[in-house]
């Protein structure tokens, strides 16, 4: 019977990533907590308000809805062609950021619907959206 005249050798445990990793951590915090101490420093007496609801509401998207016989609703008010560009300059000019979401009848003409994208973007919308469902598809 043969007899092991050797010793294995007992697996080592690497632990100079871990150590990397803590002390950057602990720097991490450290530096962390300075940041914060200095802007408690600042002698800031911040205003108090009593209402903390946001200081303007947040920009609206106006909905386009084209019928399948090609109306348009602006809003749910039927308006032609020329009518969505002036109403929407109007609106533009008072919001900026103004965005629209255009909503077109799966059965109408394509037609309507990039009338209505072309009126939009003469008004100046840039942020503009197509509306579709989507379907899911039995296995």
């Amino acid at each position: 019977m043969p007899l092991k005249t050797h010793m294995d050798e007992q697996p080592e445990l690497n632990l100079t990533p871990m150590i990397d990793i803590v002390f950057l951590l602990i720097i991490f915090f450290m530096v962390g907590t300075k940041v914060s101490e200095m802007e408690r420093k600042i002698a800031l007496d911040v205003p108090r308000i009593s209402n903390t609801e946001a200081l303007s509401p947040a920009p609206r998207k106006r909905i386009v809805n084209i019928l399948q016989d090609g109306r348009i609703l602006l809003d749910e008010e039927e308006v032609t062609v020329d009518e969505l560009v002036r109403r929407l300059q109007l609106q533009r000019q008072q919001d900026r950021q103004m965005g629209v979401i255009v909503r077109g009848d799966a059965n109408g003409s394509f037609q309507n619907v990039a009338s209505v994208l072309g009126a939009c973007r003469q008004a100046g919308i840039s942020d503009m959206g197509i509306s579709v469902r989507t379907v899911r598809k039995l296995r």
